[in-house]
């Protein structure tokens, strides 16, 4: 049987190689448009911030480790440009302007996502970039080496825009950040995102909110970034403004696509197509709490849904709870953590809820150390059920979110929530621990 893979990245290479391992007769092939495969993209803005470390460090394993030890036809610099169901074939040109087709009896499509394309003029000049995959890394690292940096303008203020913020800031760079979006991190509680918004201007980052991006021009020798009401001068400019699902290519053959244009999968990653599957960034899911689809593009899920559909192309039988959108990241001295929804996805989702913040600390009292910690928690009025979680701290927010994920996926209510017996010790926390201490306040206005 012939099993075609289509990106290879987390998903893709995560499922050729277990389809590989399950069934020896199988023959794998594997199409990647880049010349990268199996690097840790999330690594790359600690890595810009390091000059003399190799942007290769990311990489997990190299492409010949694929091709020499597990034995599977990974052909880079193939571009697939168009899947024909009914042929069960895809066709497409390699980098050197050659043409390819490959027949298949079952397909994966792994296709990733892509960075958003701004709508404004000068996207395309020297010295604007954008940062997705490790050739983005390559040329942030060779514009920072090669030119006079002295200031950044981030367009966008997401994961990618934050996380490189700091890292902009270690190199002693000038950094300002603009968006349209007048709500800093409008993910989070208004008084986590004031946390938060104060360690990014206390690092000396300007945050422009509420201002659009009409153009961005040459001026002398650098860049300007013209905005609504300010224009801001730079010497390298970071479009960060989101990402999207690569899902043309499966749209123009016909392939079911759902929420922000993803492809549409089952929970055993099957898309509209009984050959094909879909997994990684390029593909949608199912949400642990409200049962709906959502698009949240993160590694796990990724890794996790490329087993999934080689298990179940090597006649498998392999279901996927879904996801709870965990998520955790740092900014300068600070962690934030996010599980489950806010309160505008949970009436959304049909939920009554209910919030609570509480401001408690990451050790027990008295404990030397100790820093504050605000989380917020989410229920349902109706049900009693634990909806979701945020935390911001300077230590404590990272893994305690863990705790309220697994939470999530039991369907726990919150009056559960409270009796869960969670670790203690002076210096790792209080004896109420900080999602009890909100969990204890939640049940009360439920």
């Amino acid at each position: 049987m012939k099993f075609l893979v289509i990106g290879g990245d987390a998903a893709g290479m995560s499922a050729a190689s277990k389809a590989q391992r399950k069934n020896e007769n199988l023959q794998v092939t594997v199409l990647e448009k880049n010349h990268d495969v199996s690097f840790s993209a999330c690594g790359m803005p600690y890595n810009i911030a390091v000059p003399e470390r190799p942007i290769e460090d990311l990489v997990v394993r190299e492409a010949e480790v694929f091709r020499q030890k597990q034995d599977i036809n990974l052909l880079t610099g193939h571009e697939v440009q168009r899947i024909d169901p009914a042929k069960k074939e895809v066709c497409g040109v390699t980098d050197q302007e050659k043409p390819f087709s490959f027949s298949y009896d079952k397909l994966l499509i792994a296709t990733g996502a892509a960075p958003v394309t701004p709508d404004f003029a000068g996207y395309d000049l020297p010295g604007v970039l954008s940062l997705k995959i490790l050739d983005d890394g390559r040329k942030i690292k060779h514009w920072l080496a090669s030119h006079p940096v002295k200031k950044v303008v981030i367009v966008g203020m997401g994961y990618i825009g934050l996380e490189m913020c700091e890292s902009l800031r270690k190199l002693d760079l000038k950094v300002d950040m603009v968006k349209p979006d007048p709500v800093f991190v409008p993910w989070t509680d208004p008084e986590l995102s004031n946390v938060i918004q104060q360690e990014v201007e206390s690092n000396g980052v300007r945050l422009h909110l509420g201002q659009a991006v009409r153009k961005i021009e040459t001026s002398g020798a650098g860049l300007s970034v013209v905005c609504d009401k300010v224009t801001l001068d730079a010497d390298m400019v970071l479009v960060a403004i989101g990402i999207r699902p690569n899902s043309e290519i499966a749209a123009a053959a016909g392939i079911e696509t759902g929420i922000r244009q993803a492809i549409s999968v089952d929970r055993f990653m099957k898309t509209s197509d009984e050959h094909i599957y879909a997994a990684g960034d390029c593909a949608d899911a199912y949400h642990v709490v409200t049962g709906k689809k959502v698009w949240i593009p993160l590694a796990l899920r990724a890794n996790r849904a490329g087993w999934a559909a080689a298990d179940n192309v090597c006649g498998g039988n392999t279901e996927l709870d879904g996801v709870a959108g965990t998520a955790v990241f740092k900014l300068f001295d600070l962690e934030i953590s996010r599980t489950g929804l806010t309160a505008a996805e949970a009436k959304e989702g049909g939920f009554d809820p209910a919030e609570v913040v509480v401001k408690t600390r990451s050790r027990a009292h008295a404990h030397p150390g100790a820093v504050p910690i605000h989380v917020y928690m989410i229920g349902d009025r109706k049900t009693g059920r634990l909806l979701g979680a945020q935390m911001v701290g300077k230590e404590g927010a990272a893994h305690r979110i863990n705790a309220a994920a697994v939470a999530l996926h039991a369907q726990m209510t919150v009056g559960q929530f409270t009796q869960v017996d969670l670790s203690y010790a002076p210096p790792f926390g209080p004896v109420w621990d900080p999602l009890l201490t909100a969990a204890n306040q939640l049940v009360k206005k439920l």
